[in-house]
């Protein structure tokens, strides 16, 4: 009996209170199960943090669009430096045939005029289609020269004569072919100029 009455004796009023009344976050507990208070929204861990659906996708497609049109640009690049490439290459050739292809079509025109000379000009003929041919298959087209208005872009002129066949400004002889591939001119073509017909002086 003593021992009891001692213990109850030496409590506090703090002590009681502790025993019997409910702690602050008992009481929020409380209300919160029993809707008495305000509802508090957990919070997610950083690494669970909720993104707007619709956002996340506008966001994905402008990327995969940029992406798009980055790698489109670099196909066009690279297919024009390859189309460069190619027509370097060919330029190139050209350049080292045209001479003998030249000295071909001057070899053709004093053979005729030998007596014997006939065969030897019908084989430069055929040589000369033959080559003709091989250009034509690579893309390499010959310059439109006489009978067509000179044209300073694709036409050199070397020389100017009257004449009364040909209006002022076209192209009455060739001197040297030209060629382009497609648009790209590889060589001009060297040309003589008519300035009309001579001026009648009374």
């Amino acid at each position: 009996m003593t021992s009891e009455t001692d213990e109850k004796a030496g409590e506090t009023p703090d002590d009681k209170t502790d025993a019997t009344e409910p702690t602050a976050s008992e009481v929020l507990e409380a209300e919160v199960v029993e809707g008495a208070g305000p509802k508090l929204k957990s919070v997610p861990p950083v690494g669970e943090l909720r993104v707007d659906p619709q956002a996340e996708i506008a966001r994905l497609r402008d990327q995969l669009l940029r992406t798009a049109a980055d790698f489109d640009n670099f196909r066009k690049r690279a297919r024009r430096e390859q189309d460069d490439a190619t027509r370097r290459g060919r330029e190139t050739t050209i350049k080292d045939l045209l001479p003998i292809f030249d000295n071909l079509e001057r070899a053709a025109a004093h053979a005729e005029s030998g007596a014997d000379a006939k065969a030897v000009a019908d084989g430069i003929r055929m040589v000369t289609k033959q080559f003709v041919d091989t250009l034509d298959r690579m893309g390499i087209k010959r310059v439109a020269t006489v009978g067509q208005p000179f044209d300073p872009a694709r036409h050199e002129a070397i020389q100017h004569l009257e004449s009364k066949e040909h209006p002022a400004g076209t192209i009455v002889a060739e001197v040297q072919a030209g060629y382009a591939i497609g648009d790209f001119l590889v060589r001009p073509a060297m040309v003589v100029v008519s300035k009309g017909p001579p001026v009648q002086v009374n």
